[in-house]
């Protein structure tokens, strides 16, 4: 099972370290990761393996939520086949 981390908002120190953290605390692999600034907006793409995660996915995204509250930026994770839903036209 997989799925897609997405993080925007104002770029500020320790995006990528705060994401990540959350995930390797409930053992979710990061396999791809994209990430770029434009003028001052951090946007990042993440493409997770969730099959080793050691909580539910609704803790995970509970994290996510409560860490985008913290940093003051946008934090969605989705399963990877709702993702793939809501982009194909």
């Amino acid at each position: 099972m997989r799925a897609v981390v997405t993080v925007i908002g104002k770029d500020r120190t320790g995006i990528i370290y705060n994401v990540s953290k959350i995930l390797s605390e409930n053992n979710a692999n990061i396999e791809d990761i994209s990430q770029t600034i434009m003028q001052g907006i951090f946007t990042m793409i993440m493409l997770v393996d969730l099959s080793e995660i050691s909580c539910d996915f609704t803790e995970l995204k509970d994290s996510m939520d409560a860490l985008s509250k913290t940093i003051g930026m946008s934090i969605r994770i989705q399963h990877e086949d709702i993702f793939n839903a809501m982009h194909s036209i």
